[in-house]
C-alpha cells in the first residue's frame, strides 16, 4: 500500500498521506489515505491505496469491491457519521439525519492490491477488515497536511476556520 501510494513523495501544501493497518477475520489490511484540507478546513480524500492479504480467494473482483466499499464506509464513519442519544434514545432514524458520504464526496481513486498467497493458507474475510484502518489513516493524513491531531470522530467541522 505504501509503495503504491508513493509514500514519502513531496505533497502540496494542505495535503498529506496517512497510513494504518488492521488484522481481523484472518485478514491483514493496510490503507494509505491521501487527504486535502483547504483553507476553510474542508477535508477531501482524492485517493486511497489498500493492500489486503485475505489468504486464498476465488473471486478477485469480489475482494476488490468489498475493500472499495469498506473504504467509503470507513470514510463516512470518520468524516460524518454520528449516533447521538437524547433521553436514552438514539436521535438518528434514517439517512436524512445520519450522514454518509455521497458519491461526489467519495475518493475518485480507490486502488486495491490483493496479495496472492495461493491456496496453502486459511481463507480470511473481506467484508469487515477493510473498515478499521481507514479512520486512523485519515487522521494521520490530516495531521501530515495540517499539523493538527484529530482526537475524536467524526471529524465533521473540527478543522473549519
Amino acid at each position: 500500500a505504501a509503495r503504491q501510494a508513493e509514500w514519502g513523495r513531496p505533497m502540496p501544501k494542505g495535503s498529506g498521506l496517512g497510513i494504518a493497518v488492521h488484522r481481523s477475520f484472518v485478514t491483514y489490511v493496510a490503507a494509505v489515505v491521501e487527504a486535502k484540507v483547504d483553507a476553510r478546513g474542508r477535508v477531501t480524500v482524492p485517493r486511497i491505496e489498500m493492500a489486503v492479504d485475505c489468504g486464498p480467494h476465488v473471486n478477485l473482483d469480489r475482494v476488490k469491491a468489498q475493500m472499495e466499499g469498506a473504504a467509503v464506509m470507513g470514510l463516512s464513519l470518520a468524516l460524518k457519521s454520528e449516533i447521538s442519544f437524547k433521553d436514552g434514545k438514539v436521535e438518528q432514524s434514517n439517512f436524512d439525519d445520519y450522514e454518509v458520504l455521497r458519491i461526489d464526496e467519495a475518493p475518485r481513486i480507490i486502488n486495491v492490491h490483493v496479495v496472492d498467497t495461493g491456496f496453502g493458507e486459511p481463507p480470511g474475510g473481506v467484508g469487515e477488515p477493510g473498515v478499521p484502518p481507514i479512520a486512523p489513516a485519515l487522521a494521520n493524513a490530516i495531521f501530515a497536511a495540517t499539523g493538527k491531531r484529530i482526537r475524536s470522530l467524526p471529524v465533521k467541522d473540527q478543522l473549519r476556520a
